[in-house]
């Protein structure tokens, strides 16, 4: 059970990997560290659109959006 978890994670993992885009690296192992560092950014980015949002909606009230 354990390593049928571990193969799914590796499997998402790598689907993952391919939605941030080309693979870079010449080894796998270059490749999953520049794919962590995309993930890492693109967490950031979402994070920062979130509290972007999160302050409109703060200083000009739920109307914004049309609630």
């Amino acid at each position: 059970m354990k390593m049928r978890t571990y193969g799914r994670m590796r499997k998402l993992w790598r689907i993952w990997a391919k939605s941030l885009g080309e693979k870079v690296g010449e080894t796998d192992k270059q490749a999953d560290i520049i794919a962590f560092i995309r993930t890492t950014w693109w967490l950031t980015h979402m994070a920062t659109c979130l509290f972007i949002i999160l302050n409109a909606i703060a200083n000009h009230g739920w109307n914004l959006i049309g609630l």
